[in-house]
């Protein structure tokens, strides 16, 4: 038997054992393509478990954990612990970083922010940095009690996005487009877009291993979009190549991937072809995607003039709406700078600038376009921020480490429940005194809102089904759903 044979006949007895997922893979890409592959054709598509509430999901993460006490969860009796120790009844022996426990002091740092009460649900939040946002309050879910075991940033965002800390997990916009398949099949399911910050002291490194698909079918993983030049590298045909030699190209690649498929049973060889004619497909489709001029003055108006600035959050939030308007599931988009551990008071009025108008405009516009109701839009970070100093304290200014004990986030639109409050903190935001909210509780209400069980949502992976939130427990938490 030469080599080739041997590995023919190896490859087949490892595909017979875990042909179910091949099944699931195919029947992915058969969501994904609308079925225009042979091999697509041969299963099933797999749908959501109930009537979903959100058709399609924004999520914007605010990379490095932004300060909870800063923004939505104020805590006006600070004011009088200014330089006093945080009390040990309130640390209780829990975990820091190594950039403050070896601080000699742990003194208390009011914020220097002035809140005051948004909305008919009276949310009390940072209304001096963020008045836009405030119009929405009773628009939007208030979440004051998420927390992570993760205390530092590459596992906490990994937490966040996959459900575990360990990264190449599959993603959450993989499970949507996992479990609901693209309504576009000119564009990818699920699309990264990376703003750039105004302010840029201090931005954390992201990677693609976030919206990685894990051990989904590779057609799940994010398309990520550049802010400049072409959205995504090679679209275009190269010089002198017109399309039909490019789309017989394609055709005859795809032909030598099949005959590969039906030798091997490699399930990335149907990844391989989703992608050449994905590919294919974009160099139409993009152009009009991303030539934003088209758009009316009265939308530049509402999002800002950063809007007409490639690159921006303005830019990149209204990006979003152009893209779950043309059907993508899944839009993650990542805003730097975040990282608060030093110069709160000159950074965190720059951060709610980039911020305040496009999110308040992101919800205006889908509310208008008839798409908030089964759009889910989420913001946050992956942990918040201590109440005691790291650094240098003053009124005027002071730095706030990591804290995974507890951290703020909102949703609205998407089945969602605007004007809710849930969750409180201790008078120091450090420690949660009601309704805690676990991540893989917000990742089962997340899957809910799309119309899945989170316990049925799984994938064979390694003799397991895996699933998002994992094998610990894991609840929907119902206060937060309308």
């Amino acid at each position: 038997m030469n080599i080739l044979q041997q590995l023919h006949q190896e490859q087949t007895r490892r595909q017979f054992f875990t042909s179910g997922r091949n099944v699931l893979g195919a029947a992915a890409l058969s969501s994904l393509m609308g079925g225009s592959s042979s091999i697509a054709a041969e299963s099933h598509q797999i749908g959501p478990h109930y009537a979903p509430k959100a058709k399609r999901v924004i999520y914007l993460h605010m990379v490095g954990g932004p300060s909870q006490m800063d923004l939505f969860d104020p805590k006006p009796g600070m004011n009088d612990w200014y330089d006093k120790e945080l009390p040990e009844s309130i640390r209780k022996g829990q975990r820091l970083t190594t950039m403050t426990s070896g601080q000699a002091r742990f003194p208390v740092a009011p914020s220097k922010f002035k809140f005051s009460e948004a909305g008919e649900c009276g949310m009390l939040m940072n209304t001096e940095l963020l008045p836009n946002l405030a119009k929405k309050a009773d628009e939007i879910c208030w979440m004051r009690s998420l927390h992570t075991e993760a205390i530092n940033h590459e596992p906490a965002m990994a937490a966040l996005q996959t459900g575990n800390q360990v990264p190449g997990r599959p993603c959450l916009g993989s499970w949507a487009t996992y479990g609901l398949g693209s309504d576009n099949e000119n564009l990818p399911g699920f699309v990264v877009l990376v703003a750039v910050p105004s302010n840029r002291d201090q931005e954390q490194a992201i990677s693609s291993r976030l919206w990685s698909s894990g051990y989904l079918p590779g057609q799940h993983a994010g398309v990520s979009f550049r802010s400049k030049g072409d959205p995504i590298l090679y679209i275009n045909n190269p010089p002198g190549v017109p399309d039909a030699i490019r789309k017989s190209t394609i055709d005859g690649l795809n032909k030598l991937n099949e005959i590969n498929y039906r030798a091997l049973g490699d399930p990335e060889t149907k990844t391989r072809i989703q992608q050449y004619e994905l590919a294919f497909r974009m160099q139409a489709s993009v152009p009009e995607l991303t030539d934003i001029a088209q758009e009316p003055e009265n939308i530049f108006k509402l999002y800002g003039e950063d809007a007409k600035k490639p690159g921006s959050f303005a830019n990149t939030t209204l990006m979003a709406r152009r893209l779950v308007e043309r059907g993508v599931r899944f839009v993650q988009v990542y805003h730097n700078n975040w990282d608060h551990h030093s110069n709160v008071a000159g950074r965190m009025p720059s951060q709610c600038k980039d911020i305040d108008q496009p999110c308040y405009a992101l919800l205006e516009d889908l509310k208008q376009r008839g798409m908030l109701d089964d759009t889910l839009v989420i913001w946050g970070g992956e942990f918040g921020r201590t109440i005691y100093t790291q650094g240098k304290l003053s009124r005027e200014n002071y730095g706030r480490d990591h804290h995974p004990r507890c951290f703020s986030m909102w949703m609205a639109g998407g089945g969602s429940k605007g004007g809710a409050i849930f969750g409180e903190t201790d008078d120091f935001s450090y420690n949660i005194v009601k309704d805690p909210l676990h991540i893989r509780d917000f990742h089962a209400t997340f899957l809910h809102l799309l119309g899945f069980d989170h316990e049925k949502l799984t994938y064979k992976f390694q003799g397991l089904d895996q699933r998002l939130t994992g094998v610990l427990p894991a609840r929907i938490v119902n206060e937060l759903i309308s």
